[in-house]
């Protein structure tokens, strides 16, 4: 692995661990809100929007999780990722996140709001940078981290890649 250009990349960008695994860092968040009241099922205001900066590698993934908006994804440098969406019409999805068009890879791809999903590095990648812009504006209050045994639960067919993309 490319250890120091990971190294350079959280030291410089101030990106810390993510619960759902990789690291990350806030760089935009609206001064502008959302009031509840115009964001049915929503507890409280909320942003605009936001955006963080994503670090994975090859050792680590984004588990399986949801949340209540849409997530709009950029590729910025390194190696291919992996998006693998479950969806709530019960299909899964995997959107190639990289910049080798050629190879079917798109340098940006969207999650929808309610979509369960987790990420990892394209197989004999090393690294991503990528960035994530949510709108309405992140909030933890809509963040799940999704067990492993309800998505088996739920999405059977997928066995497989649940178990590769959660933890425990």
């Amino acid at each position: 692995m490319n250890n120091s250009r990971v190294e350079t990349l959280v030291r410089e960008l101030d990106l810390k661990p993510h619960p759902e695994g990789g690291y990350y860092k806030e760089v935009y968040r609206a001064k502008g809100e959302i009031p509840e009241a115009n964001l049915p099922g929503y507890d409280g205001a909320r942003n605009f929007a936001t955006s963080i900066y994503f670090l994975l590698t090859k050792e680590n993934f984004s588990a399986f999780h949801t949340i209540r908006q849409d997530e709009l994804w950029h590729h910025y440098e390194g190696d291919a990722v992996e998006v693998h969406v479950l969806t709530k019409d019960g299909l899964h999805q995997v959107i190639n996140l990289g910049k080798e068009l050629e190879a079917g890879q798109q340098p940006q791809g969207v999650v929808y709001g309610g979509d369960v999903f987790g990420s990892r590095v394209a197989e004999g990648g090393e690294y991503a940078l990528v960035g994530c812009t949510v709108a309405p504006g992140f909030d933890f209050k809509d963040f799940q981290l999704d067990e492993r045994e309800q998505l088996l639960s739920s999405y059977p067919k997928y066995s497989q890649i649940i178990n590769e993309l959660t933890r425990g």
